[in-house]
């Protein structure tokens, strides 16, 4: 097992909405802002979505990356991972937009169509900010987010064969596994292969350990030394998941897309606050936090020097 850790940051996804936290960052400096402390807290790799910043919805304009990831690049060093799943709303189209604009370093990618149920958050919340939010959530229950094979081919070819992107393999379930595998032998991509196992999505798979050790048991099988495996947990498992896979080699993700909270009942007041606490954590356990240079050797990427914005 090596000793260093990668910590990745998903600083304001597409799942929580602005009612949920008032420390949700949903404007481009607010999003900026919060990168950029997350990563002075020890995040390697800054994982992104953007948002409109009217109202918080979930955006796939380029102008709403634009609005926060030249500051990001000027203020840290960080690994940027540009989002290519947006939100189950949007089209493939629009979810490659912005990283195709941005040719970043790294993209996250996920390995499947599934359901991708955020409904019962609604439960939650008698009064909303702003009216597209309890929709957005309820309508969810007949929601799929499509990725089919040939999306992820169009995601693999236009980002990453035609724009150097490595990717952070986004695996929800056991059969997601198998379907990199699939683009492996297809020649579509290379290790190293860096896989974020997740955990908690209604849809995906549950937030047990034994499954945590079932992913990393046929991860091991398909991929042998060719892959390092992060993970995260959404919701209240967040600090729980991360800690059992650094305790088993992996690498860690925390964040305000992941979870609202930094202990129970109380809210994260930064997306720094997770990193902090699972960098403690890490570290108790005689982990290392990688440097983005590190992370960057590590994963094969090709530089920040190389992206566009």
């Amino acid at each position: 097992m090596s000793d260093q850790i990668i910590i990745t940051c998903a600083v304001t996804g597409s799942i929580h909405t602005p009612t949920m936290s008032p420390h949700l960052p949903v404007t481009g400096p607010e999003i900026a802002t919060q990168a950029l402390d997350a990563a002075k807290a020890g995040a390697t790799i800054l994982h992104l979505h953007a948002r409109d910043p009217e109202n918080g919805r979930p955006s796939s304009s380029e102008a709403h990356f634009m609005g926060f990831l030249p500051v990001i690049k000027q203020g840290c060093d960080a690994v940027v991972n540009i989002s290519t799943g947006g939100s189950a709303l949007m089209s493939l189209d629009d979810r490659l937009a912005a990283p195709t604009r941005a040719e970043p370093e790294m993209c996250s990618l996920n390995m499947g169509t599934m359901n991708f149920a955020l409904y019962p958050l609604a439960a939650r919340y008698s009064e909303w900010k702003y009216d597209w939010e309890e929709p957005f959530l309820m309508n969810s229950d007949d929601l799929v987010f499509k990725n089919t094979p040939r999306d992820i081919e169009a995601v693999l070819t236009r980002l990453g064969q035609e724009r150097g992107a490595r990717f952070e393999f986004e695996c929800y379930d056991v059969g997601h596994l198998y379907m990199l595998r699939h683009f492996a032998d297809r020649g579509l991509v290379k290790p190293p292969f860096f896989i974020q196992f997740v955990f908690g999505v209604l849809g995906g798979i549950g937030p047990d350990p034994e499954n945590l050790q079932h992913m990393k048991r046929i991860a091991d099988k398909l991929f042998g030394d060719d892959y390092a495996f992060s993970v995260l947990a959404a919701g209240r498992q967040q600090i729980a998941f991360a800690t059992m896979s650094a305790a088993m080699g992996g690498h860690v993700r925390v964040g305000l897309e992941d979870s609202l909270f930094i202990e129970k009942g109380e809210l994260a007041r930064s997306n720094a606050d997770q990193v902090q606490k699972i960098r403690e954590i890490v570290e108790r356990l005689g982990r290392t936090v990688a440097t983005p240079a590190e992370a960057r050797a590590m994963l094969g990427l090709k530089g920040a020097d190389r992206t566009a914005f």
